[in-house]
């Protein structure tokens, strides 16, 4: 299914009365305070989130699966429905892919396709967390961290091989997520795990082109519960410090201990220059993989607000790469990449709303009740009309959630592809 821009159009006819009116009372609003609009909605405009391939088939937990139909069984198909997600916002305008779930069969005909839709290839995701079917080596105990020298050497040629593939598809960046660690106290010696990946990571990072970059993924628990060799943060900066300038952390929202002060890390980090990538979900208790604002909506305006304040004042971090990484387990997957977009946009938004002088004036002031006012001034301002100016501006739908329902997308997908069929990788 393809939506054109002639579609979008007609289905914006029927929502732009009620926009303007709310947008000329928001942007009346905000330029009198100081804000400027233009600059705002221009911001939101260039945002672009880069949408995982597994993220665009069911979910499932360790008891069951419950399948939507319609589902994508092919990296071609894959592309396509990043591509409906992109017609419908022009926020996902990247795919980030994981290998090897997605090794294309025709790199330029996976290019082509791409291209068709305004896409390009994030970063590219290795897997050594899972055994796959005539593997030579195991990860069963390990894989960069492993004690078994061969596995270690398998788990390295892998990420090699996914830098080469990436290489030919245009990415730039290798991202290395560790299910490594033990379940079991004695089970591994800590030091050596650490340090055997330490050596893994910069066997992987001597061999990346020298315009990529590296990003060290990190968790404190799952699926190894005593002990995860990447648990924190801290880890994974010093890892990163380890390979190279070109090595940075990359800090995922379900990857923390409930109540975890993420905006301070995100701060430290771009502090250091380390802040490399950045994936969006949202959890009550760990990593659920929720739909991104879902549970913590004004934890995401905060971390926003320290990521807006780096991108303005931490020159010596480079502009981070942005992902969803979510698992859909009761809803349309679309939908919810759709309503994760939306809620990474408000959390923008919002932020780019904070008067960073006036807010750096009461801090200087021990001004504590007027620091958290104009904190919450912001985050309490209805941005949805300055999101759907952005999406005006670049040929979006104005609702795209309305728009994808309103163009019946999962019918039509049912009826291409058929109930049966499974997303790759899941």
């Amino acid at each position: 299914m393809i939506i054109g821009k002639d579609i979008i159009e007609q289905y914006n006819k029927a929502e732009i009365e009620n926009f303007n009116t709310d947008f000329d009372f928001l942007q009346n609003k905000l330029t009198k305070s100081g804000a400027n609009v233009t600059e705002i909605v221009n911001k939101i405009a260039d945002f672009q989130v880069a949408i995982p391939s597994w993220a665009l088939g069911a979910g499932g937990t360790r008891f069951g699966r419950f399948s939507y139909g319609g589902e994508p069984s092919s990296l071609e198909q894959k592309l396509d429905d990043v591509g409906l997600i992109h017609a419908l916002t022009h926020s996902a305008g990247a795919i980030s892919l994981h290998i090897p779930w997605d090794i294309p069969n025709d790199v330029a005909a996976i290019k082509e396709k791409a291209v068709s839709h305004g896409l390009i290839f994030d970063a590219m995701n290795s897997n050594t967390f899972q055994d796959q079917a005539g593997a030579k080596h195991s990860y069963k105990f390990g894989s960069l961290n492993a004690v078994n020298e061969d596995s270690r050497a398998y788990a390295v040629e892998h990420n090699k091989e996914v830098i080469r593939i990436g290489k030919e598809l245009g990415s730039k960046s290798l991202t290395v997520w560790l299910a490594d660690g033990a379940s079991f106290p004695g089970q591994l010696n800590f030091q050596t795990a650490l340090s055997n990946t330490e050596k893994s990571l910069k066997e992987i990072y001597a061999g990346m082109p020298e315009d990529w970059k590296l990003f060290i993924e990190y968790k404190p628990y799952e699926p190894n519960f005593y002990s995860t060799t990447i648990q924190d943060w801290g880890t994974s900066f010093m890892l990163a410090n380890a390979c190279g300038e070109r090595a940075y952390t990359l800090v995922d929202l379900g990857h923390h201990l409930p109540n975890t002060n993420i905006e301070q890390i995100v701060a430290t980090l771009m502090y250091k220059g380390k802040l490399g990538g950045f994936h969006f979900n949202d959890s009550k208790y760990g990593d659920d993989d929720l739909t991104v604002g879902s549970i913590k909506p004004y934890a995401l305006f905060l971390i926003f607000n320290e990521l807006v304040y780096g991108m303005e004042n931490n020159a010596n971090n480079p502009y981070p790469a942005w992902m969803i990484d979510a698992s859909h387990n009761i809803k349309d997957p679309l939908e919810d990449l759709l309503q994760s977009l939306e809620a990474i946009l408000i959390a923008y938004a919002t932020a780019l709303l904070v008067d960073q002088k006036a807010l750096k004036t009461a801090q200087l002031n021990n001004d504590v009740v007027g620091a958290q006012d104009i904190l919450q001034n912001a985050y309490r301002t209805d941005v949805r009309p300055l999101l759907r100016a952005a999406r005006l501006q670049t040929g979006a739908a104005l609702d795209p959630i309305a728009a994808y329902r309103n163009l019946k997308v999962r019918e039509n997908l049912i009826t291409e592809r058929g109930l049966e069929t499974k997303a790759t990788g899941l």
